[in-house]
């Protein structure tokens, strides 16, 4: 299985045979479970002093003949804190338990119960990994997970592999490069676009939402800063990145990116 090397103006440059990762059966069930396994949420919880900061000496008590007694007052049995007092007279408020005002939460968020603690197995990983390559060479999952290609024809041929030295090039003339590559049916998608979010999503600090645009892969000692889309050297490659969301995400790879994939997966 080859490839087309495209330069700068999209015409092909070379040719490149393509590592073994590439041509798998692309197993969606292995990829799902590790993308769950993979999940992260950050873990929140109140402070553990919250809710207990007033002095309230203790529920009170429903004795006769006793100071501080609440007896024949019908006063539920709650801590309570002293705002004012007259004698043995009260004027006390609730605290402390979760139906005052001020109290503590009932069944707070706890730390260590946010903390993902799944597994994956080795074998697992590296199948969803060569899956999730393969999906991005398929027009079939490409198209599966674009719903504006799902009527187009599909002109580029798959893989995109362009040649390594467009890495050095001015932002300017990589990025007008990239749109003579992609082509204007993919052009929407292959760029980050921040839009802001309908709804009342607005108001619940979330204004904004965005688009995951294209991957570019790049060899291990390529190195590329841009805001317009997603970068990854090979050696740090994980199926978050080319997976998440669903398989089949529109890929770049450079030419160096394709032998360190090779030697990789040798």
């Amino acid at each position: 299985m080859k490839a087309k090397i495209l330069d700068l103006t999209g015409k092909e440059k070379s040719s490149i045979s393509l590592p073994r990762c590439f041509g798998n059966v692309v197993r969606e069930d292995i990829v799902c479970k590790v993308i769950e396994t993979k999940k992260t949420e950050q873990p929140y919880a109140p402070s553990p002093m919250a809710g207990n900061q007033s002095s309230a000496s203790g529920k009170i008590v429903h004795k006769r003949h006793c100071w501080k007694s609440q007896y024949g007052r019908g006063m539920s049995r709650i801590p309570r804190k002293t705002m004012s007092r007259r004698g043995t007279q009260f004027n006390w408020v609730g605290t402390t338990v979760p139906n005052t005002r001020g109290g503590r939460r009932a069944h707070p968020p706890r730390v260590e119960a946010r903390i993902n603690t799944l597994k994956i197995n080795k074998k697992e990983l590296e199948i969803a990994l060569i899956s999730a390559l393969s999906a991005t060479v398929s027009e079939k999952w490409i198209k599966k997970k674009y719903a504006t290609l799902k009527d187009e024809k599909f002109k580029l041929e798959l893989p995109v592999v362009v040649e390594s030295k467009i890495i050095g090039l001015k932002a300017k003339e990589f990025l007008a490069g990239l749109k003579k590559i992609l082509g204007k049916e993919l052009e929407n998608i292959a760029f980050k676009e921040k839009k802001i979010r309908c709804g009342k999503g607005k108001a619940r600090g979330r204004k904004y939402k965005s688009n995951a645009g294209l991957l570019l892969v790049v060899g291990n000692d390529e190195k590329l800063k841009t805001g317009m889309f997603d970068v990854a050297q090979v050696k740090n490659l994980n199926v978050a990145d080319l997976a998440s969301g669903g398989l089949g995400r529109l890929t770049v790879y450079t030419e160096k990116a394709i032998k360190d994939l090779e030697e990789k997966f040798k």
